[in-house]
């Protein structure tokens, strides 16, 4: 089973890192997008964008690493109740294609964020971490 968590820690932790990159640096993709969400003006979406990246950037690494889990879920865990409500809220979409992609996002986002809060019932430190 240790290895059965390393591997999932791997790759959750390179999901999160393909997610940091995008954010940071490939921003200016995502700032009509964040507009389009209701962030009133384009540096404000930019400077949304980015901090979530760098929170996806924190949270990647500390589960890749095992390094201050604790500290990277609850990163991932803000980023993912921020972007899920703000950025996917099906709820109030019309366009049945638009609903359609916003009920699987944020279904997805609530599924890793319930991943992630089963994270922390695991012992501390975790096999083959960098740290506590």
């Amino acid at each position: 089973m240790i290895y059965a968590f390393l591997a999932g820690r791997v790759i959750l932790g390179l999901y999160w890192l393909h997610a940091a990159y995008g954010h940071i640096f490939k921003a200016s993709g995502m700032v009509g997008y964040a507009q389009s969400k209701g962030v009133k003006s384009a540096a404000g979406a930019k400077f949304a964008v980015i901090g979530t990246g760098i929170l996806a950037l924190v949270g990647g690494l500390s589960i890749l690493a095992g390094y201050g889990p604790e500290l990277g879920i609850a990163c991932l865990a803000i980023f993912l109740v921020g972007v899920s409500f703000k950025m996917h809220p099906y709820w109030k979409e019309a366009d049945p294609m638009a609903k359609m992609g916003d009920r699987i996002n944020f279904w997805k986002n609530m599924a890793l964020l319930g991943a992630l809060l089963a994270m922390l019932a695991i012992p501390l430190p975790w096999a083959y971490s960098l740290g506590w």
